[in-house]
């Protein structure tokens, strides 16, 4: 049974399943430097993404199309046109300049006693010279079972909380009985959209804009950076209570409302890296609290939790649940957000259809590298994992490293890196400039798996980049390129299991430095998806060396950096 599904919207992708095997999910971003949370507007995308896996129309036995919103605005935002009409929900799409509307199921439930499940069934798909039939899940439904089903709570059969909170809904607990297949509507924690952290950023300095202004998608993770600079004000929580109180029956606008209302009580009175930080510490409150008390109701004692939506991405938010002692285990797939959603809509159905509660993946499941020529003025010669820890260690400067299939979800994980040695103090300033980020941008540590808790508090396994971890204080000399303001560092793990040759270049570049550490941010232009191919890394100018699979391209005129 071969399932494909696909998300048409923004962070539009592709995934395809062999019975219950992950073969690819490729996001439209990953695909010739096409721009970051890129939608499918033309469905000859679908049918380009299975010719490059060796699949075509035929051999897909049954597509799914993820479900979309009730807000129209939400859609145009991101240039995806929503229609509502008898009913339904349409997406405007094309098929070889053919514009043609595609009915899809919703967001989410209209009740707690609705089949979160359930699907609908559709007509109408034209790819290529197909008219295909498909079933559609709520958007909803995709995060609920992607994270379940990726997760080792169903590797083991063990049935799951599962917190699903993101940009266009409130944060919403449910339960999944592995036992009885039955997943349980446990109700909304509280009303506050996903969205509400970027937007309430948007009244205050240095984030604010002017009134209908675009946002920037990414800006919910500049922000989880900023506020590093804020400083602890219990003044500002009653205002932020009474803000909530005042907008709760305020569905449509219900951020904006919030904000303002809060900015009339607030004044001039707070800096705003203090309102941000505290604003963040108010939501973390409210989900906390709240968590446990629906779990604490429900009277069920399993304590596992799955954690999916675009808010799964802040990394503070998801140590505080893990610290908190509400659960034993908590889960976070690598791809939270909607870059999972064309798989978790094909889990629905794999779920529902064929019986399997859990899926074979792997995070590297995204497009393979292609390895052309590089642009002119780079030379290339075989260079080892051996040969590049050496040159990591020697000369300190940021080499691209390129290998095998991209990564699926927004975390570049080693396979699409950039990647450097943590030791100087002016490298982060060196990759924030050359990426065109804000000086106070954390760099990530990649570090062995086996050598993480010396380093880092708690230092546990964390493969996908999702966790807070501080740095312990004898460490913080020796690598300060990966420690974010706070001390704090978002730390991937890696084992020889997870990716066999990162693990070995960074024990290469241990037995060098004595350090089981490298700095890793994603390789890409800014404001695209990671680098697809060996041409647009060199093309992009910006660091001396790129290495893809043992071979070393080198500029042949060097940029000089101040390493200090």
């Amino acid at each position: 049974m071969i399932t494909c599904g696909i998300k048409l919207t923004h962070d539009g992708a592709v995934a395809l399943f062999e019975k219950n095997k992950l073969i690819f999910s490729v996001e439209m971003e990953k695909i010739n430097n096409n721009a970051r949370f890129s939608n499918i507007s033309d469905l000859e995308s679908v049918e380009e993404v299975l010719k490059s896996f060796n699949y075509n129309i035929r051999d897909v036995d049954k597509f799914i199309i993820d479900g979309w919103g009730k807000n129209e605005q939400d859609a145009l935002n991101f240039n995806q046109k929503l229609i509502i009409k008898d009913g339904f929900n349409y997406l405007k799409i094309f098929q070889q300049n053919d514009e043609f509307l595609l009915p899809v199921n919703g967001y989410f439930e209209d009740n707690l006693k609705a089949d979160t499940l359930a699907p609908l069934s559709f007509n109408g798909l034209k790819i290529g010279c197909h008219n295909l039939s498909y079933d559609s899940y709520l958007h909803t439904a995709g995060h609920i079972m992607g994270s379940y089903m990726a997760s080792p709570f169903a590797v083991n059969h063990e049935s799951s909380f599962i917190l699903v909170w993101d940009g266009g809904m409130f944060p919403h607990l449910y339960f999944l009985d592995s036992d009885t297949g039955r997943l349980t509507n446990l109700g909304v924690l509280f009303n506050l959209l996903g969205s509400i952290y970027a937007q309430f950023a948007q009244y205050f300095k240095p984030f604010k804009t002017e009134k209908g202004t675009k946002r920037d998608p990414a800006l919910a993770g500049i922000i989880m950076a900023y506020i590093a600079f804020g400083k602890f004000q219990e003044k500002l929580f009653p205002l932020f209570e009474s803000a909530l109180q005042k907008c709760a029956q305020t569905p449509v606008g219900l951020s904006n409302a919030f904000a303002s209302h809060f900015k009339s009580l607030a004044g001039e009175l707070f800096e705003s890296p203090d309102i941000l930080y505290n604003f963040h510490i108010f939501l973390k409150n409210n989900l906390l609290k709240n968590l446990e008390s629906i779990v604490l109701k429900s009277k069920i004692k399993n304590r596992n939790l799955c954690f999916s939506g675009g808010c799964a991405l802040n990394i503070k938010w998801n140590s505080d649940i893990r610290l908190s002692g509400i659960f034993d285990k908590v889960f976070v797939p690598p791809f939270p957000n909607d870059s999972g959603s064309a798989l978790g809509s094909a889990c629905c159905a794999i779920f529902n259809d064929q019986g399997y509660n859990h899926i074979d993946w792997n995070v590297y499941s995204g497009p393979e590298i292609i390895i052309n020529d590089p642009y002119p003025g780079w030379t290339k010669k075989d260079c080892s994992i051996v040969e590049l820890a050496k040159l990591l260690y020697s000369s300190e400067e940021p080499v691209i490293f390129l290998n095998s299939r991209a990564e699926i979800g927004p975390r570049a994980l080693g396979n699409r890196s950039i990647i450097a040695s943590p030791t100087s103090t002016s490298i982060k300033d060196i990759l924030n400039e050359v990426k065109i980020r804000e000086d106070y941008r954390p760099i990530s540590p990649i570090c062995k798996e086996d050598k993480a808790p010396e380093i880092f508090e708690p230092g546990t396994k964390d493969p996908y980049m999702l966790f807070d971890h501080f740095v312990k204080d004898r460490w913080i000399e020796k690598i300060p390129a990966v420690i974010h303001i706070d001390k704090t560092a978002r730390l991937q793990t890696v084992s020889v299991f997870d990716n066999e040759l990162i693990y070995s270049l960074l024990d290469e570049f241990e037995k060098l430095s004595s350090i089981p550490v490298l700095c890793n941010t994603s390789a890409n232009l800014k404001g695209s998806g990671f680098f697809p191919d060996v041409y647009s890394a060199t093309k992009w100018n910006k660091v001396n060396y790129v290495w893809c699979n043992n071979m070393l391209y080198e500029k042949s005129e060097k940029i000089r950096y101040n390493l200090g």
